[in-house]
């Protein structure tokens, strides 16, 4: 039995909590608050004009001004800042800093993510096994092992395990059932594959375009389809979950369905799909971020 997809995309929202909130945007901007900072990033999807006072944004902490360059260009501070604080969601806590590359070591509209993952893994009758591929700082690793799950974390990135890992300690997780792999994502797969290891969940959110630790290179378009077979064949007869996540403008959360409903051929399940968005306070506005498509039994 094939699984059924969802007919019509559903967004994904993600709404203000304690630590972060989406306070205004507009004019190829948004102005976000990271626990006491608030913070200026380039959002070339505000259309529109901003709701908030001139004021309220020259007075932000920090503001992130691009160059011509993709992702590049330089923070501007009003004062020196801390580097690094603490931030949480639910059960997890993890540090926020300010990157070369425009976000602060995480992304908020993930939450939204984070919020289905909590509550399939906190559903299964046995704890269940869960493979996070493109890691990078490990909030949702944290999320499914705070939720009882047994993770294993992957991640090109020797500097992005580090930091999963003290993300890990901040959350009082550093004992929990976690393995930091720092590795290829195709090649740890791939090997997990001739080892005939199973998992009841993956979660796959590879950027567009990236390096491996042996300079391999990962092109979204060509890459993801090969992978994302190797994927579901690693979960096994139990699995609860397989969830797929881009940023690639030129994708769309129908394709990422697409791919998956011929990968999870015979599985039965459903597959949803849409966008992950970001909403203002007030729930005046949102502005839809990434794409993603997720199978469940």
């Amino acid at each position: 039995m094939d699984p059924s997809v969802a007919q019509t995309p559903d967004v994904m929202r993600t709404t203000a909590w304690e630590d972060y909130a989406l306070l205004d945007s507009g004019d190829g901007r948004k102005l976000e608050r990271y626990g006491h900072y608030r913070v200026v990033r380039p959002e070339p999807q505000c259309l529109w004009s901003p709701r908030l006072p001139a004021v309220d944004w020259e007075s932000a902490d920090a503001a992130f001004e691009p160059t011509d360059e993709e992702d590049a260009g330089r923070w501007r501070f009003r004062d020196k800042p801390a580097d690094q604080w603490t931030l949480g969601w639910g059960d997890v806590r993890f540090a926020a800093r300010f990157t070369a590359f425009r976000h602060l070591a995480f992304f908020p509209e993930q939450a939204a993510n984070w919020a289905w993952l909590d509550a399939i893994v906190r559903n299964q009758t046995t704890p269940p096994r869960v493979l996070n591929l493109f890691g990078y700082t490990g909030v949702a690793s944290l999320v499914c092992a705070a939720a009882g799950a047994s993770v294993t974390h992957v991640d090109a990135s020797k500097k992005a395990i580090a930091w999963a890992r003290e993300n890990a300690e901040l959350s009082g997780l550093s004992q929990a059932p976690i393995r930091w792999i720092c590795e290829d994502a195709r090649k740890y797969v791939q090997r997990e594959a001739r080892r005939g290891s199973r998992y009841e969940g993956v979660i796959l959110d590879p950027p567009k375009y990236g390096r491996g630790p042996g300079g391999e290179v990962w092109r979204l378009f060509e890459d993801l389809p090969g992978l994302a077979k190797l994927c579901a064949e690693l979960l096994s007869e139990d699995a609860a979950f397989i969830v797929l996540n881009a940023y690639a403008a030129r994708i769309s959360g129908a394709a990422l369905a697409g791919l998956l409903s011929e990968r999870m051929a015979g599985r039965g399940g459903r597959i949803e799909w849409g966008e992950l968005a970001l909403v203002e306070e007030g729930d005046a506005r949102q502005i839809g971020l990434s794409f993603y498509a997720r199978w469940s039994r």
